[in-house]
């Protein structure tokens, strides 16, 4: 791995992103009924998620030509050695309803290996970041995964989309529930990921969850020190797959509740 081509990737993604949260800041709608098309059950597109990720990508492949962009709304690959993975808007209910807790999120792999991450959320003004061997950040300050060893203390969320089978969600929210937890969801899972990587809530789960939503947080996760599980190695760089993130004191006891092995 060279650490130099991955930090001016990681440089030069950081700029792009801040541009394209400016861009997507500038067309956020109003709180009220949301401003989007339905592409499933609660499942939005704005224009601004097609507009954002094509700011993104044309910026990335002008500056690194032989590098594969794969994007939420327009597909692509990620067969080049270096491969961008790009959430132009994760959150995109909340987006569309003019709440603050969405995100743009770009994760950069190589071979394969989540090596880098930029997780933006402007209305939020929180910003985080990891290369790997780095360490991860929100807004340039270390974080780190909670401490939290007892599900009396825990705070776990659980993601909702019309992707889940029937029944699925509301039997997690109980089991978190009778093991004494206080369970969660707010419609990221970037956000949500990254709330595990900075010790603000201990566990997130989410039963069918893309790579786009992950690739940035993967990085994030690892080094912050939380537990994951193996999304890569369960076939999510080619398809939906479920993913649990864990402060390390309860992972044991989220893996087993939940049946989801971790790394």
């Amino acid at each position: 791995m060279t650490n130099t081509e991955i930090d001016l990737r990681f440089q030069a993604a950081s700029n792009i992103v801040a541009d394209a949260a400016d861009l997507a800041l500038s067309m956020q709608p109003a709180p009220g009924k949301p401003q989007a098309s339905l592409k499933g059950r609660q499942d939005y597109v704005t224009e601004a998620d097609q507009a954002v990720e094509k700011f993104v990508t044309e910026r990335l492949q002008a500056l690194f030509p032989h590098d594969s962009v794969l994007g939420e709304e327009k597909g692509g690959d990620i067969g080049a050695q270096y491969q961008w993975v790009i959430d132009p808007i994760d959150g995109t209910s909340n987006f569309a309803r003019g709440r603050s807790r969405w995100c743009i999120s770009l994760g950069l792999m190589k071979e394969n290996t989540p090596v880098a991450g930029i997780i933006n959320a402007p209305a939020l003004r929180e910003i985080f970041t990891a290369q790997l061997g780095q360490g991860a950040f929100l807004n340039n300050r270390p974080i780190n995964a909670s401490k939290t060893e007892t599900m009396s203390e825990a705070m776990i969320e659980i993601g909702w989309s019309p992707y889940v089978p029937e029944g699925w969600f509301q039997e997690r929210m109980s089991s978190m529930l009778s093991l004494g937890a206080m369970p969660r969801s707010l419609g990221s899972g970037a956000l949500a990921l990254s709330d595990v990587a900075c010790g603000r809530s201990d566990g997130y789960l989410e039963h069918t969850i893309f790579l786009w939503d992950v690739a940035a947080a993967l990085v994030l996760l690892k080094e912050a020190g939380a537990d994951v599980s193996p999304f890569i190695a369960m076939g999510g760089a080619a398809q939906p797959t479920t993913i649990l993130a864990s402060a390390p004191g309860i992972s044991p006891i989220l893996s087993q509740s939940f049946n989801v092995k971790m790394t």
